[in-house]
């Protein structure tokens, strides 16, 4: 089982293959926003990819037209709700206040 981790706090959770980042965070004890319910519909889920970013299934075309609304958006940018954990860890950091530094 794959182990994901996030930051700034350090929390991880091994989680099952096609978890997604959203659950994962759940399963972590990590407070990921989500709107919309993960559904895809907002971007409050974004996080960026620090390690394992090949891991993850590629973004389809919605996640990637919602993620041109993310505030800090880079290009190791995801959606929790819709990046689903391949074989390897994950790192992902929660942006603070959602602002790029």
């Amino acid at each position: 089982m794959p182990r994901v981790t996030f930051l700034p706090g350090g929390e991880s959770a091994d989680v099952a293959t096609g978890t997604t980042l959203l659950d994962a965070a759940e399963a972590a004890g990590v407070e990921l926003p989500h709107n919309c319910g993960g559904v895809c519909a907002c971007v409050t889920c974004h996080v960026w990819v620090e390690r394992g970013l090949d891991s993850l299934s590629p973004p389809a075309e919605r996640e990637d037209d919602k993620l041109d609304e993310a505030v800090g958006l880079a290009s190791r940018s995801r959606l929790g709700c819709q990046a689903r954990v391949g074989d390897a860890a994950v790192v992902a950091r929660i942006p603070g206040n959602r602002i790029a530094s």
